[in-house]
């Protein structure tokens, strides 16, 4: 919690600058779009994607908004559902939202076909890949090559789906024998209970909400058990705000950062806390969603500071990419992330 602290003295310290100066020199505020809330007129409006729709892994959101870290941090964020990697991405990219987190291999996978640019990562917010394959007993799944002639869904472009050919061809799966279809991020759960399905893309925290809608004892396939040296989400921003308001992008991760931390510490709040937001939230699998992700988010080797990235992992994760024929153009650690932007061990 030391670093927590020091990440809000540090925005809270820039946030008075800022203020004091605009103040000085007789202006109404920066931002000028809010109207007539003087207060509100103060902070810096921007859009936060989730990860993949309102589930507990994405609580820290919410819990960052409610306990007041942005707002301490000079912003008034408004937080809307995301549809995965394949989403987030081109809405940071193009400026219809500021923020949001997406799997970095998912990202690389992106870069490296060259369907997208115009990103960059700048915190951690799981150390591991937490993409899996879900589904529950009974649907005859119980390891990789089980897969082969089984029916699964997701959204178009997650990083469970970009990523399967090579988790297939690494696990000694014929992708060509199974099925996609398309899911939406919300729903993909029910689509499963109703066995229209035999299995969906899910992060490995899902399991006990797939539990809880399904009725059943869930089956998971992580993709972490044939490829460990993936990271899992980072937060991302476009390049454009990157380069052009560094310290605003500082400020904005470690207020995201905090949430993160305290959620993982109260699991229950957090949970109630994305209840009051999130009317469909089951608040027990919200919490057991966090106590499992508590595990991915703790850095190795880096003290206590979370949201570290390290290059030279990124670069062996790209190596096995390039060696799966996964990236057909070459990425350095250095063009999809902002290294002097992730916070330090």
């Amino acid at each position: 919690m030391h670093m927590s602290r020091l990440a809000r003295t540090v925005a809270a310290t820039a946030l008075a600058t800022v203020l004091t100066l605009v103040a000085g020199c007789g202006g109404s505020g920066s931002d000028t779009a809010s109207g007539t809330n003087g207060t509100k007129a103060e902070k810096e409006k921007v859009t936060y994607l989730t990860s993949f729709g309102n589930f507990g892994r994405d609580a820290y959101a919410w819990v960052a908004k409610d306990k007041g870290f942005f707002e301490e941090a000079g912003f008034d964020v408004e937080i809307k559902p995301g549809q995965g990697t394949g989403g987030v991405i081109p809405a940071v990219a193009s400026g219809r939202a500021q923020f949001g987190p997406i799997d970095l291999t998912g990202g690389l996978l992106q870069m490296g076909s060259g369907r997208t640019k115009d990103f960059v990562a700048v915190a951690a917010i799981q150390q591991r890949t937490m993409a899996a394959i879900a589904t529950i007993e009974g649907e005859g799944i119980d390891d990789p090559k089980d897969l082969e002639g089984k029916r699964l869904a997701d959204t178009p472009g997650s990083v469970v789906r970009s990523l399967f050919p090579t988790y297939a061809r690494l696990a000694g799966v014929d992708a060509g024998e199974v099925t996609w279809v398309n899911g939406d991020a919300q729903a993909l759960m029910g689509t499963l209970a109703s066995g229209s399905v035999d299995g969906i893309g899910q992060f490995v925290v899902g399991e006990p909400t797939v539990e809880a809608v399904t009725g059943k004892k869930a089956v998971l396939l992580p993709y972490g058990d044939v490829m460990p040296d993936l990271y899992g989400n980072v937060l991302i921003t476009s390049t454009k705000l990157a380069e052009e308001e560094p310290e605003m992008v500082k400020r904005f991760s470690a207020a995201l950062l905090e949430g993160l931390e305290y959620s993982l510490a109260h699991s229950e709040e957090a949970a109630e806390i994305l209840g009051r937001n999130v009317d469909a939230t089951n608040p027990a699998a919200a919490a057991a969603e966090l106590e499992l992700m508590a595990a991915y988010v703790a850095p190795d080797g880096s003290g206590s500071t979370i949201g570290t990235l390290d290059a030279g992992r990124v670069a062996k994760s790209i190596t096995m990419l390039r060696e799966a024929d996964a990236l057909p153009r070459n990425v350095t650690p250095e063009q999809i992330i902002d290294f002097d932007l992730v916070p330090k061990a």
